[in-house]
């Protein structure tokens, strides 16, 4: 059979390759960003009850009411901004899935979406689907910081959305409010909406406060804001995230999530409803849980011929291993498994063109012991 593809430029994901080499290897993984460790036992308790007392059946389509509404009060106390849950709120089947949604509910064939490279793989696959195209803008080095005067210039009458994410997947860097400002500033007076991606929100470090959209007054009116308890809650298989938007956008964007799962994950919302009431301390002391993990992992890999990056939010360490070898990063990610029995992620694999620097990620979001591991597999290089 012949068949035309729609998305030539795919293969299988980077996270899915480098994650069997290091089975096929034994490997210790810091490749695909997510922990091994469990989530709360609060919660896995409240899941488990959940299901005892029946909440196996379809979940209502926007996500069940006590879900929405605790994300309400969550993003009133957190970032000032009163929310709608009946309007405003959709729960999905994780972050992945509310991007697509978000993307496929306002791209119309020959719009263009900027992005801001390195971005995250799932954009630009959403984006050709629907008929889009992608207009990528590279981040500055060295701090990954964005060229708004760069991204104002990319603007055209054909640009329909810009997509933002801070924390920043794979760099680690934020945003910060004089960020939102300059976006704020771009588009203003036009029709050009944002999708902000905020899955690492409680992973920001060194005191700093996570300058979500939903905090800026004007973005707001013309966003989507992506969230995702599977990283908040250390249960990334369980595939729950939301989406915030006004009601206009949330509109267009349950008719998209209502034909692509329809609805999440029942007994998980209602376990997620539950706790977020009851332990909101889980995620008000996020940032320093992992901010504990990432002195830890870069005080182990201090005496390796690593450079380490400065890392402001998320769970990922850049390394620079132009010391140890100068091939490609995606050579060196294979030769790293192999020899070494380490997997990593090449950031070149979050690039349209990738820039000539050497430079690998790592993901601390694990144990001390397998961080040790690690580190003592890194520091024989």
């Amino acid at each position: 059979m012949q068949l035309q593809t729609k998305l030539p430029k795919v293969g299988t994901t980077i996270f899915t390759v480098m994650s069997q080499l290091a089975a096929e290897h034994k490997a210790v993984n810091l490749g695909q960003g997510f922990p091994d460790f469990d989530g709360p036992p609060a919660l896995r308790d409240a899941l488990t009850r959940a299901m005892a007392q029946g909440r196996n059946q379809y979940a209502p389509m926007a996500g069940i009411a006590p879900l929405r509404e605790a994300i309400a009060r969550k993003t009133e106390r957190l970032y000032g901004r009163k929310i709608n849950a009946d309007t405003e709120i959709t729960v999905t089947s994780g972050a992945t899935e509310a991007l697509f949604a978000a993307i496929a509910a306002v791209v119309h064939a020959g719009d263009e979406v900027i992005v801001l490279d390195p971005c995250y793989d799932s954009y630009e696959p959403a984006i050709e689907l629907c008929g889009g195209r992608a207009v990528h803008i590279p981040l500055q080095l060295p701090d990954f910081s964005v060229d708004w005067q760069r991204v104002k210039d990319a603007v055209t009458p054909r640009t329909r959305l810009i997509m933002i994410n801070s924390p920043h997947n794979p760099t680690g860097a934020v945003l910060a409010a004089s960020d939102l400002d300059a976006l704020a500033e771009i588009v203003r007076d036009s029709e050009v909406l944002v999708l902000s991606d905020e899955v690492y929100e409680h992973m920001i470090f060194d005191g700093l406060a996570h300058q979500s959209v939903l905090r800026h007054a004007e973005l707001v009116a013309r966003s989507f804001v992506v969230s995702s308890f599977g990283k908040t809650y250390h249960c990334t298989g369980w595939k729950v995230g939301y989406c915030i938007a006004p009601p206009v956008l949330s509109a267009e964007f349950r008719k998209v999530h209502q034909y692509l799962t329809f609805c999440t994950f029942s007994p998980a919302q209602w376990a997620l409803a539950e706790v977020l009431e009851s332990d909101p301390a889980h995620y008000l002391e996020l940032p320093a849980f992992y901010q504990a993990r990432r002195d830890a992992f870069r005080k182990l890999l201090a005496p390796s011929k690593f450079k380490l990056l400065p890392v402001r939010g998320a769970y990922f360490q850049l390394v620079d291993y132009s010391a140890i070898k100068t091939i490609d990063d995606l050579n060196f990610c294979e030769w790293l498994v192999r020899e070494a029995g380490l997997a990593a992620i090449p950031v070149s694999a979050f690039y349209e063109t990738p820039p000539d620097t050497h430079l690998i990620r790592l993901c601390f979001a694990k144990s001390e012991a397998t961080l040790e591991a690690a580190a003592e597999r890194l520091c024989k290089l």
